[in-house]
């Protein structure tokens, strides 16, 4: 069994190789046997449309029905719809086997406990009793049940939208094809959707909306049809991408930012969690509107847990991640989240374009993945920071955030590859490079990172 699979937040590797029937078997035998020791017997379960998808269910539950676990199977759901069930059938457990925006050779597994997923620690701690092979013995039984008549019909009973909206929808071929027509049609939008059937060879392109390639046929619809916005949504449906009504990629932070607004409306001082990656404008907007802002750390699990420590209402990722504990239950649901942006849209009486202008403004690259051996991200780390902090504040929440009088520059170690993350952003374009050249000049100075 490849250890690598065991990642931070999620198990994770090529379908064909790393997750063979006979690996995954022992998956779920550990797992099974976990659960059994914390006394739970029942779990649910659930996949993506990937090709590898039922091969995989089949070899999971066949281990953990021979640990004595009862397995409730969802069938092809979207994650939300998974996260969902948890909750509104109250199991305390489950697996969803999904890639999410990996391409389609890859497979993973994205392991519940408690209502919540597992990560860090915990996955490692699974991986090692997994390894030990002292697994229990049992005579489960499986079941079957669809989800997503009562997931649509929840979110139809939270979210009425007043003015028909034209919206186009391009959920990549994944999952969220499976939901979103019925949903958006008997909400009242004027729905245009492409890619809409669920199809694991992802023959259009692959399902993540935080690739602007992958999100160019939305742009060019939503522009021939004079339409309102479009949504694209990954994989699995966990993640959102929007396109304003000037074809503008309106990113996380700036998602982030409306939601906070429609929700600080009605709880003045509500706490907002968001990641090291977002903009300072973000910072600025949640403080001028009554909220308050709260810096975190990148990934959805430990994003999760911040919220749930602090109790905010909302938090998100650049990455699209969108968790509402603000009439929700504080998992990440795309399909939830491109209800309320409608809402919200519709009861302003502004365009999408509008509400981000009101946001402040700052220059900014994207996310720059720069390679870096894992054995040395850390060190690399530590050395800019040192660097820093002798001359400008720094935040090292999550690798090292430096803050300029009129903009900042991020370096963080990723948690799942060998790469550093960097992001800069400043107040005009000419600062922002200067930026860039001062963090480029010492990273210059390690030899094994490779900037092009």
């Amino acid at each position: 069994m490849n250890k690598n699979i065991f990642r931070e937040y999620d198990i994770r590797g090529l379908a064909e190789t790393d997750l063979t029937d006979e690996v995954v078997r022992s998956i779920g035998k550990g797992y099974g046997s976990y659960l059994l020791e914390q006394g739970i017997k029942e779990l649910i379960i659930g996949r993506d449309v990937r090709l590898s998808g039922e091969r995989i269910r089949d070899a999971l539950v066949d281990g953990l029905l021979s640990a004595g676990c009862d397995v409730i199977d969802l069938g092809i759901v979207p994650t939300p719809v998974f996260y969902f069930s948890a909750f509104h059938y109250d199991k305390n457990a489950g697996v969803m086997i999904t890639g999410s925006h990996n391409p389609k050779e890859f497979n993973g597994f994205k392991v519940g406990f408690n209502k919540s997923t597992i990560y860090g620690e915990e996955i490692q701690n699974l991986r090692k009793l997994i390894e030990r092979g002292k697994f229990k013995s049992g005579n489960g039984k499986i079941s079957a049940i669809n989800p997503i008549p009562d997931y649509i019909g929840m979110i139809l009973n939270k979210v009425k939208i007043k003015s028909g909206l034209k919206v186009v929808f391009d959920p990549g071929n994944g999952t969220a094809g499976l939901v979103i027509e019925e949903l958006f049609n008997k909400l009242g939008v004027e729905p245009v959707f492409i890619n809409l059937e669920p199809d694991g060879n992802f023959p259009n392109h692959l399902p993540d909306p935080t690739i602007p390639e992958y999100m160019k046929d939305v742009k060019s619809l939503v522009g021939e049809l004079h339409a309102h916005l479009g949504i694209g949504f990954d994989g699995d449906a966990d993640r959102i991408g929007a396109i304003d009504d000037k074809g503008e990629i309106v990113w996380g932070d700036k998602l982030l930012a409306i939601f906070a607004q429609d929700i600080i409306k009605r709880k003045p001082k509500a706490k907002i969690v968001f990641e090291v990656k977002c903009s300072q404008g973000l910072v600025e907007y949640i403080q001028s509107i009554g909220g308050i802002p709260i810096m975190w750390k990148t990934g959805h699990s430990l994003i999760k847990a911040k919220m749930k420590q602090e109790n905010a209402v909302i938090a998100g990722e650049m990455s699209g991640h969108m968790f509402f504990a603000d009439d929700y239950y504080g998992f990440d649901d795309a399909i939830y989240a491109a209800a309320r942006l409608l809402k919200i849209i519709a009861e302003s009486g502004k365009s999408l374009s509008q509400l981000v202008a009101e946001i402040p403004f700052y220059y900014s690259t994207p996310e720059i993945r720069v390679p870096c051996p894992d054995e040395l991200k850390f060190d690399v780390v530590n050395s800019i920071r040192d660097f820093f902090k002798k001359s400008y504040e720094t935040l090292d929440i999550d690798g090292v955030r430096v803050i300029f009088d009129d903009g900042w520059g991020l370096v963080r170690a990723s948690n799942t590859q060998p790469i550093l993350v960097l992001r800069f952003e400043a107040k005009t374009e000419q600062r922002l490079q200067e930026i860039e050249q001062v963090f480029y000049h010492e990273l210059a100075k390690f030899q094994q990172v490779k900037i092009s």
